[in-house]
């Protein structure tokens, strides 16, 4: 997948929060929308991390994206 990888929880928070500055969110005190991305955390890849995937529009903030992949769990 192609997206953005940050190293601690807390560089993830950030980095949402930035993108969601940048789109004006949200747009009313009290939205239900208030982040334009969210973050997820690849805990099956060693080592692990966190990261935001890529959606159009977002090399604006973060610049352009990498390509990386996500172990996920298979579901029996």
């Amino acid at each position: 997948m192609q997206g953005y990888i940050y190293n601690t929880e807390q560089e993830a928070i950030t980095a949402r929060q930035q993108a969601a500055d940048y789109m004006g969110l949200p747009l009313n005190e009290g939205d239900t929308t208030i982040y334009w991305v969210n973050y997820n955390y690849a805990s099956l890849n060693e080592p692990p991390f966190y990261y935001i995937r890529y959606v159009d529009g977002l090399e604006a903030v973060f610049g352009q994206p990498t390509e990386f992949e996500v172990i996920v769990n298979d579901m029996p």
